[in-house]
């Protein structure tokens, strides 16, 4: 399959820059993953397309304020986007504690092994340890007191490189139930919620659980390879409770619906997984890479987002419902004037 059976051609208006004042009032487009039909809602209206029984899995990763904006200690402006920890040194008398980040730097010319960068005034400093595959470089980063509070303090959000304009507020950029830090990138699915509508939901009969995966600059990584298969899928670290296993292999032994907020929820349902759709509890990192021709084994429905032409993502949608289901309901979505991408409207699948 080639990814060119990926593409539609999206007006550049209708990717959208800001969030809506109010969450739940993004639009929601129904499809039945069989049949194909669609019905226009908006998407306070969820509760009403949930039944009794239902298991709801969401992803409660929170968004780091990864993107660090300082200069080179012997002069000239730097950009660093946080990707992935891999290591933590706590702090002795001689020595301040530091991190070990996998970053992108921009300009990249700059950042040679050896380089000492500065953020703020001082109070978080670092250096380029090595350059590895892509370009991306290993950052160590000294600081005092705690790193996120450091990064909270001096970090922007990493926007996605579609969006434009600045955020008012960051917390818009977060789910409302946003609780593991972690995430280079918001899991858009979840932006509309609210936490009226979460109980709403659950007074329905609705079981809601959290798993959690953290978002990587990753999913904004073109496929390269004309034919799909050929594509390295980006690994992100994800687990999944004992109690969230558990409601998840309820509802399944009670024949009911397990719908996934968003596809990081779903590859974490679909990671650990076996056959039969029991989930078992589980932390680690996954690259399952879902498109046309996967088995489904846990989820049932999928709530989601509208994504790039091309991208993993609209694959796995297609996988779910689709290419051809999926090809059509964007085709609706762009003539209904929907919003697209991470601030845009979603769409629920069952």
């Amino acid at each position: 399959m080639q990814k060119r059976d990926f593409n539609f051609q999206l007006p550049s208006e209708l990717i959208a820059q800001t969030p809506l004042k109010s969450r739940e009032e993004s639009r929601l487009l129904c499809m039945d993953r069989y049949s194909g039909k669609t019905e226009h809602r908006r998407f306070y209206e969820l509760p009403q397309m949930l039944r009794e029984g239902d298991c709801l899995v969401l992803n409660d990763s929170r968004v780091l304020p990864a993107r660090l904006l300082g200069r080179l200690e012997t002069g000239g402006k730097i950009e660093v986007v946080l990707l992935r920890e891999l290591e933590t040194q706590e702090g002795t008398q001689r020595n301040r504690p530091h991190v070990l980040w996998e970053c992108l730097t921009k300009p990249g010319k700059r950042t040679r092994i050896g380089a000492r960068l500065v953020f703020g005034k001082g109070e978080l400093t670092a250096s380029v340890i090595d350059v590895v595959d892509g370009g991306k470089r290993l950052i160590k980063f000294d600081y005092e007191g705690v790193f996120l509070d450091a990064l909270e303090r001096l970090g922007k959000m990493p926007l996605p490189p579609y969006i434009h304009q600045e955020l008012e507020d960051d917390e818009r950029y977060q789910t409302v139930y946003s609780h593991e830090a972690g995430s280079a990138a918001a899991p858009t699915a979840r932006l509309h919620f609210t936490n009226e509508l979460l109980s709403e939901i659950k007074s329905k009969g609705v079981d809601i659980c959290y798993v959690t995966l953290h978002v990587g600059l990753g999913t904004f990584r073109p496929v390269k390879a004309d034919n799909i298969k050929d594509h390295d899928m980006h690994a992100e670290f994800f687990s999944i409770s004992n109690e969230a296993a558990a409601a998840v292999n309820r509802a399944k032994k009670n024949g009911s619906r397990i719908i996934a907020v968003g596809t990081t929820s779903c590859r974490v349902l679909e990671s650990c997984s076996d056959e039969t759709g029991k989930v078992s509890s589980f932390s680690g990192f996954t690259d399952i890479f879902i498109y046309p021709g996967y088995s489904f084994k846990c989820i049932d429905g999928l709530i989601t987002n509208f994504h790039l032409p091309e991208s993993t993502l609209i694959m796995l949608v297609s996988a779910f419902a689709g290419r051809e289901n999926t090809l059509n309901a964007y085709e609706e979505a762009i003539h209904e004037r929907y919003r697209f991408f991470s601030f845009g409207d979603a769409m629920l699948i069952y």
